[in-house]
Formats: C-alpha cells, structure tokens, sequence
C-alpha cells in the first residue's frame, strides 16, 4: 500500500482553476495545465515537449516515480495480471477541469492502435462527472445520424468549427454520470466540466482542430500524431447515433445502490477498467484480490490501515493497494471514495 502524488500535465487547451482549489493553492488560476494524471505510469505525448517527462505519478513525498515502484516488484499488480499485461498497469485515471470546450478528437481502438502505432492499448475512456461550473454543461458524443465519413472529412479540410461541431451529438450532462467512450468515437469535452476519467494508458489523440475555442494554435503532429492528415481518419469508426441511442449505448448507470457499494462501471460493459464508488461511515474492510486496486477519495476523512502502516486519507487522496493485500478503512467522517480497477486479466 502506497500513497501517491499526481502531476498536472500540459495540455493544448485551458483550464485547471478547480484543480488548484482542490489543491489548495494560495492563487487558483486556469492555465495550460487543466489536467492531474494520477496512477500514471504513461508518459504524456506534446509536442514541442518530448524532452520534458511529464504525466508520471509520484510516490508521495519522494523522488521515486510510480513507474520505477512497479518496475521493481512488478507482481503487486497480480500475478495474472503480470502474465497478460506484463508491468504496464494498464489504466490511467486523470482529474479533468475544462474552462474551454476541448477540440474534437478521437482516440484509437485497440486493433487500430496496434496497426497504426504498434501499441498493446488503445485509449478507450469513461467519464465520470464530478462537478460542472455553468448551470447547464455538455459533452459531445459519436456522429449524429446521416453523416458520412466524406462529409466529414470536407468540414476538417475547410476547418469549419459550426459544420465540424454540427456532425456530433450535443449532450447535456449532470454530476454524478458516467459516459462510455469508446475507441473510434468521436467527441469532446465541454467547457466547466470537471471530469474523472478513467482510461486506458496511451495519450494518442487525434485532434481535429487546427486552434482551439480559445485561440491556441495546435501544431500539426498534435493534430495527426504523426500518421498525417489523412491516414489519421483510419482512427474514427464513423457509426452515427441518435442521441437517445448515444445515451442507451455510452451513458453508464450504476447497478442499485447498496447500503456500502455502487458498481458502477463493470467488466461487462468494457473490458479495460472498472469503477465502483463506496460510501463508508464507521469502518470497512477491502478484503484482499488477486489483482491491485487504486483508491481516489472524493470526500470525507479517514485512515487507511495494512498489517504494516497505516495512512490518513482526506479529499484528493490516491492510494495504490498491491495485489492481496488486506485493508481497513476507518472513518472520521463519512468518506466517499472511487474505487478503480485495470484491465480484465
């Protein structure tokens, strides 16, 4: 059991000012650093950047990367695990506050990951809205009906934004949902969203867009990311919904709530990670698995406890469980946490 440090990572686009609330900063500011990978073992791809490591979570109050931990007792992430995944952890969680709509973009599956980029993952990801800014927010999520991969592709080549934004459904969201994106779809963020997402850990993102909302001029490899303007259409699927069919298909309600556990995200609905919340007043035992565990507390206060030691958690914790290892949690006021676990093994 480790207690981690994320980083905030740069990113094209603006924001982060709720980050630094969360984080206690004396001047909370938005910026190019919207973004905190925590349980990062992924480094983050920017260009005009390569030779700053960025995107790697840290072993809280030391030098020693999260990667370097793993790296040298690569079976607290379980056995099979090991045997499937190897060291790679196979997920990475980010905390995500938009004051600008984020560029349409798409991630590859895995089979076009592996084609295009010779990658075991593709960058599959769920959202989970934790808090918005604006009384009314929105994502973006998959074609509409009726668009086809030319008309598409004419939008991007005339770089019209309104026909661009236009082919995508327009969702209105709420805290506490949960949306499914898969690889392939296309989609975007929208401004005064502050997001867990949980993914799998690549950084590969195809960015439509030549400038963002707020007038950030993207270079070309950010956009292509490196397979040029036109192969990387390969990376879209281009299946078109409705948006009730978007909501059936990608939206993720949570299994009944029980007195202690909410499933929420299930090996069912993908392979890649799953997500449950857990709602604990008193104490609570995570009785030990075969695979690791990552804890992210959105609430509440509390200690955490091992054979070994045992750490205080309060809001913005990330605490890492090794694969069977048995835990107490023990409150001091009610906590509510995100429990998040890697790739099906």
């Amino acid at each position: 059991m480790e207690e981690l440090t994320g980083e905030r990572t740069w990113r094209t686009y603006i924001g982060g000012k709720l980050l630094d609330i969360l984080q206690e900063k004396i001047k909370p500011e938005d910026n190019h650093f919207p973004e905190e990978w925590m349980f990062s073992t992924t480094r983050a791809r920017n260009s005009g950047r390569e030779e700053i490591v960025e995107g790697l979570s840290y072993i809280k109050n030391s030098n020693k990367t999260f990667l370097e931990y793993i790296k040298n007792s690569p079976y607290i992430l379980g056995e099979k695990h090991v045997k499937r995944w190897g060291e790679n952890l196979g997920v990475l969680v980010k905390l995500i506050d938009s004051n600008e709509r984020l560029t349409i973009q798409v991630h590859p599956n895995n089979k076009k990951a592996q084609e295009l980029f010779n990658s075991q993952f593709g960058k599959t990801e769920a959202w989970h809205i934790l808090g918005t800014r604006e009384e009314e927010t929105f994502i973006y999520l998959g074609f509409k009906k009726g668009i086809t991969k030319n008309y598409f592709i004419k939008c991007v080549e005339e770089q019209n934004l309104e026909k661009m934004l236009e082919c995508l459904n327009k969702i209105k969201v709420k805290v506490d949902e949960t949306y499914l994106v898969e690889g392939g779809v296309p989609h975007a963020i929208g401004r005064g969203c502050l997001i867990l997402e949980i993914q799998e850990p690549t950084d590969y993102t195809i960015r439509v867009e030549k400038i963002t909302p707020l007038g950030f001029k993207i270079d070309d490899v950010m956009c292509h990311q490196g397979l040029g303007f036109k192969k990387m259409f390969e990376c879209f699927t281009f299946e078109c919904f409705t948006e009730e069919e978007v909501r059936k298909k990608y939206q993720i309600k949570g299994l009944k709530k029980q007195s202690i556990e909410e499933k929420i995200i299930t090996y069912d609905k993908t392979p890649c990670f799953s997500l449950t919340k857990l709602r604990i007043n008193g104490k609570y035992n995570l009785i030990e698995d075969e695979s690791y565990t990552c804890l992210y507390i959105i609430g509440g206060r509390g200690k955490i406890i091992n054979k070994e030691k045992e750490i205080e958690i309060l809001k913005n914790s990330q605490i890492f469980i090794s694969a069977n290892e048995n835990i107490k949690i023990v409150t001091t006021e009610k906590l509510e946490i995100l429990l998040i676990k890697g790739p099906k093994s």
